[in-house]
């Protein structure tokens, strides 16, 4: 089996290691020389010179995957792949792509005789390890190409990972799926807010962290990566370079179909520590994706705390600072 995979950072190299590991030919291209000569180095793939040296490389009916950021990049890599492919062959997007735009783009394509497929993918640094959840949308002919791999990929071959509808389905699911865990990741910051706050009783709150990563109901990857390290970084009184999550596509979505979407994020409820609570938000939510946000020297509040009128989840201005 041969993939070509366009995007080598922290997730689509690790991808390319464990699709290595489980027999699979990768080719791969970065822009970033050093990354795609690190995994080539490794005996991880074979490197190609630019996007379209790789597609030439691989033996049709193809499968190129794209694991690069939403949006305009990946955009003129479907342009820049899709004229040098032929009928049969498949692209997946493995980013976190609006699920709108995989329903234009599966179009498209399939008008050439192109198959899309739209994965969300989930599993961080323990991706490697452990295998990624993998939610696809795509024809069924499209999503036949796509398991081998994703069976590979998966923490295993029968479970982990979904054909979950046409085109668009897939990117649909992972944005409910980071909705939810940013709605997960803003309560345990509001938890951890709340230990902080109780100093007359003096708890550790970055051992009670570390502690409830054993045996505990609230045990949670989203802990794994912080525990003691995330709450001593969180508690700095500046916290920079905060990111916008990507779960408030799932805010808009619940506005738009008339549903409820009550995570603190969009509900205008945090008024607890909100320097702690941004910070918090900083150490443990992914770095990839989403809207930088910056404000040197300031502190970062909801820009509707404290109040009872609640934003719109549509509105840029979810964050400001004073």
């Amino acid at each position: 089996m041969q993939i070509g995979i366009v995007g080598l950072g922290r997730m689509g190299g690790n991808m390319a290691r464990r699709l290595a590991r489980g027999g699979v030919e990768v080719f791969g291209f970065d822009a970033d020389a050093q990354a795609l000569a690190a995994l080539a180095g490794e005996g991880v793939l074979e490197a190609a010179p630019s996007l379209v040296a790789l597609t030439h490389r691989l033996t049709a009916p193809r499968v190129v995957w794209l694991m690069l950021p939403a949006g305009r990049v990946t955009e003129l890599a479907v342009e820049d792949v899709w004229p040098e492919l032929s009928r049969g062959d498949v692209i997946v997007d493995g980013g976190n792509a609006n699920y709108k735009d995989s329903q234009r783009r599966g179009a498209a394509l399939a008008s050439a005789g192109i198959g899309f497929v739209d994965c969300g993918v989930s599993g961080g640094v323990w991706g490697l390890d452990n295998g990624y959840a993998l939610m696809f949308g795509g024809s069924d002919e499209a999503a036949a190409r796509v398991e081998p791999f994703a069976k590979i990929l998966a923490p295993a071959t029968d479970a982990g990972w979904l054909h979950c509808g046409p085109c668009g389905a897939g990117h649909f699911t992972k944005m409910i799926h980071n909705g939810i865990e940013y709605g997960m990741m803003q309560a345990y910051a509001e938890g951890i807010a709340l230990i902080k706050g109780k100093t007359e009783l003096g708890i550790d709150v970055a051992a009670v962290a570390e502690m409830w990563r054993h045996g505990s109901s609230s045990s949670s990857l989203l802990v794994d990566p912080g525990g003691i390290r995330f709450c001593r970084q969180a508690a700095r009184e500046d916290a920079q370079g905060l990111r916008r999550p990507r779960g408030r596509s799932a805010g808009s979505e619940a506005v738009i179909t008339g549903r409820t979407a009550s995570s603190g994020h969009y509900s205008g409820v945090s008024k607890l520590d909100d320097t702690f609570l941004a910070a918090c938000n900083l150490t443990c939510l992914p770095r990839e994706g989403g809207d930088p946000v910056t404000c040197p020297e300031r502190r970062w509040i909801p820009a509707f705390a404290g109040t009872t009128t609640y934003p719109d989840p549509l509105s840029p201005n979810l964050l400001t600072c004073e």
